[in-house]
Order: C-alpha cells, then sequence, then structure tokens
C-alpha cells in the first residue's frame, strides 16, 4: 500500500489522505488518457516487466497480435501478497483498489474478484473505494460490503447514463461516478443521479503534455488546453460542469471537483464527501 496524493480519496476521518493498493495492475480497456498506463511504462516499467510471471490470460491488441507480459508492463499482472496487507493496519484508513487497473475487467478471472471483496468483509474498519469502466460486471457481485464505495467512470453523456441504468441494478452503501476527464456532455443530467441511487460524483479534467493535449482536443474540439500550474490540462466547457453542478444540488448528490479543474473554475472548488 502507498500513501495517494489524489485528492478524493480520504481516511474515514474524511480529512487526511488515503492509500493505494493494488493488487492487480495492468488493464485493456484502452483509453488513450490513462494515466496508469504511463507510470507502467515509465516508472514502474522494470519492476512490472520483472514479474512477468504473475500475468494472467492468454490476449490480443486490437490489431489481432498476441500481447507479450515479458514486453508488455501493463498486461494484466496479479500481485496476491499485497491483497494482505490491509489486514496489517489496525487504524481505520481509505483505500483505493487497484488504481492501476480497473478491478471489473472482463479479463479478471471472477475468484481473485472474490478475495478481493473477502478482503473488504474481513477488514470493515477501512473505506475501500473502487472504480471501473466496465459497470455491467458489477452486477454479478452485488450486494456489496458495506465498506466499499463502488464508482464507475464516465467520461462522456451517455456513457454517464450507462453507468447510472448499472448502478440502479447494484446494492452498495455509496454509490458514485468519476466524471474524470469529462470530454463530452449534452443533455439535462438529474433524472439518472436520482434514478441510479448516486451520492457522490467526481469531476475533472484531463491533464497531460502538450502533444496528449493537443491529440485530445483534437478529437475533441470543444475542450480547450489551460495551463495547470507546470502542467497542461484539457478543460472541458464550463456550461458542462455548471450543468451536473445544477444536476447533483437538484438530486441532493455531493460534488467533489478535482484540483486539475482550478483553471477553469479558479480556487473555489466544491470538495465534499458523501456522508
Amino acid at each position: 500500500m502507498n500513501h495517494t496524493r489524489i485528492e478524493w480519496v480520504k481516511n474515514p476521518d474524511n480529512k487526511t489522505q488515503g492509500f493505494t493498493l493494488n493488487d492487480k495492475t495492468g488493464c485493456l480497456n484502452g483509453c488513450p488518457y490513462c494515466y496508469a498506463r504511463k507510470l507502467a511504462n515509465g516508472r514502474l516499467k522494470q519492476r512490472y516487466l520483472a514479474n512477468y510471471k504473475l500475468a494472467t490470460g492468454s490476449f490480443q491488441s486490437p490489431q489481432g497480435r498476441p500481447i507479450e507480459p515479458y514486453k508488455d508492463p501493463f498486461y494484466p499482472r496479479w500481485w496476491p501478497r499485497r491483497l494482505q496487507e490491509p489486514y496489517k493496519i489496525k487504524k481505520p484508513v481509505g483505500i483505493f483498489l487497484d488504481d492501476m487497473s480497473d478491478w471489473m475487467g472482463d479479463y479478471w478471472p471472477e475468484d481473485w474478484t472474490l478475495l478481493e471483496l473477502q478482503m473488504m468483509e474481513d477488514n470493515p474498519q477501512h473505506r475501500i473505494y473502487t472504480l471501473t469502466k466496465q459497470p455491467q460486471n458489477l452486477i454479478k457481485f452485488s450486494p456489496f460490503p458495506k465498506n466499499c464505495w463502488v464508482g464507475v467512470t464516465a467520461t462522456g453523456y451517455w456513457a454517464y447514463v450507462d453507468a447510472c441504468n448499472y448502478l440502479s441494478q447494484v446494492e452498495a452503501s455509496v454509490k458514485f461516478l468519476s466524471i474524470e476527464p469529462l470530454l463530452s456532455w449534452d443533455k439535462e443530467a438529474s433524472y439518472f443521479f436520482q434514478s441510479g441511487g448516486i451520492s457522490w460524483v467526481i469531476i475533472g479534467a484531463c491533464t497531460g503534455t502538450l502533444p496528449e493535449m493537443v491529440s485530445l482536443c483534437d478529437k475533441y474540439p470543444e475542450l480547450a488546453i489551460m495551463r495547470w500550474g507546470t502542467k497542461l490540462t484539457a478543460q472541458p466547457r464550463i456550461e458542462w460542469v455548471e450543468e451536473i453542478v445544477k444536476a447533483c444540488d437538484k438530486a441532493g448528490v455531493k460534488m467533489f471537483q478535482k484540483d486539475n479543474l482550478k483553471p477553469l473554475l479558479g480556487d473555489k472548488l466544491r470538495q465534499e464527501l458523501p456522508k
């Protein structure tokens, strides 16, 4: 487990920063803006490549070529010993599970996900944050342990609609959406927050290098490149953010605006957590 700078990953005191725990690493979703892939191919590359025997399954690239785990650091890997770490911590902490992967990816054996759920059950003192872009896979594991916050990532309006529809079929104490990066939006949103039982929404921009931001804005021309300190961001339209905030307020949903929205919104960010 490692301390994290991810703003919304708080310990149960809702003040101090929590941790990340990656017993699964690697992903096949193929998101071009993925920060986890950049880390896996950067400072974590040699560590991941050295553990190619932890890789699972047999997968192909979008071009149909086999993916070789000893060459690809972002190939799905299973680190089972890491799953024992929460047992060693008695003080309640917040843990973002599998931030270097998608914990509900189709490529993970179901038994491994069941072991993660067992860890949550065995450690009710901890708050476990989860995120997936595969919300259709959540239903088979519902209901979730009470300390599991079940989140879905949606970067645009229709992905958001799908996320709410799937979350409406899931039983969890906290269900939330991570609309990060916010890449597009086009319709009124309030109905779906209420129908999905959502209690928390996170909004953020995309952060990266200039070539990455230019490439993203070519695909999503309504985004705007803005500097944030020493970093560059691709900011959404302020109207999209205002519409989502209005919908959250109407539905009684807590709102968390990430720090990388400061170029768009200034310093007065709403950074609320659900009770």
